[in-house]
């Protein structure tokens, strides 16, 4: 009987081992393919061949880095709103507030924070070689500083604001607005409004007239890793910050 008990357990553990090793990889999956997408993106973008457009010439290159920045910045900021509004839903029904909801939605968007930035740096090379200046009075290009303007002044408030039920349930309540604010001024107003932007202002958008099916392939996988890694950088904050809770 002893020895049945011990073959039992030894083959329960052997099927568990070889589950959890699948799981566990299926489970990081999108984490390399994030890198492997980005990495790809990198690769090509610099390195094969691009329409050669008026005024853009090689600088339409910047197209694969400048224009997925901003899809993630945009992604990362809806997840961190849906993580306030499910904060906000957590305090329902007389049930205990979950404020790691609301510690995941500030992760995110300090995350989407940082590609915003990267977008601007990125995108005020290209209006350099393109537009002859760094910057200009464009409706996106202003649009895209009050946006920074106003996700600034979230983390001020939270900053501002000692009791942690109190700040995460005001700041929850700013996200939402902070977010529409943003649609608003980087997505909407600038089609309503003479733009240099391809897409706004009456202007074509690239897909329209020169994104071939060469730059596809490099700009939608372009895409899709870099919002991979921006969640992967977003989970670290997460249980780096757990963590320190937790001690």
């Amino acid at each position: 009987m002893v020895w049945r008990n011990s073959t039992l357990r030894a083959l329960l553990g052997s099927w568990c081992y070889s589950i959890s090793l699948p799981l566990a990889l299926l489970m990081k999956a999108w984490k390399y393919t994030g890198i492997i997408l980005v990495a790809y993106s990198l690769y090509a973008g610099l390195m094969l061949d691009v329409p050669r457009l008026v005024i853009l010439n090689e600088t339409i290159r910047n197209l694969y880095f400048h224009v997925p920045m901003w899809f993630t910045m945009i992604v990362l900021l809806l997840n961190s709103v849906i993580l306030s509004i499910r904060f906000l839903q957590s305090g329902q029904d007389g049930l205990k507030v979950n404020l790691i909801f609301d510690l995941k939605a500030k992760n995110f968007a300090e995350v989407a924070m940082m590609f915003s930035l990267l977008g601007l740096f990125t995108g005020m090379v290209w209006a350099k070689a393109t537009w002859g200046t760094f910057w200009t009075a464009d409706p996106k290009l202003n649009g895209t500083a009050v946006t920074l303007l106003i996700y600034t002044a979230y983390f001020i408030l939270r900053n501002s604001i000692e009791d942690i039920e109190k700040k995460a349930r005001i700041s929850s309540i700013y996200n939402v607005f902070a977010f529409v604010l943003m649609i608003v001024f980087i997505g909407i107003l600038p089609r309503m409004t003479e733009s240099l932007h391809p897409g706004n202002g009456g202007n074509p958008g690239f897909s329209n007239y020169d994104l071939d099916s060469g730059m596809r392939m490099i700009f939608y996988p372009a895409i899709i890793g870099w919002i991979l890694v921006g969640f992967w950088i977003s989970s670290l904050r997460n249980r780096i910050e757990i963590l320190k809770n937790k001690k």
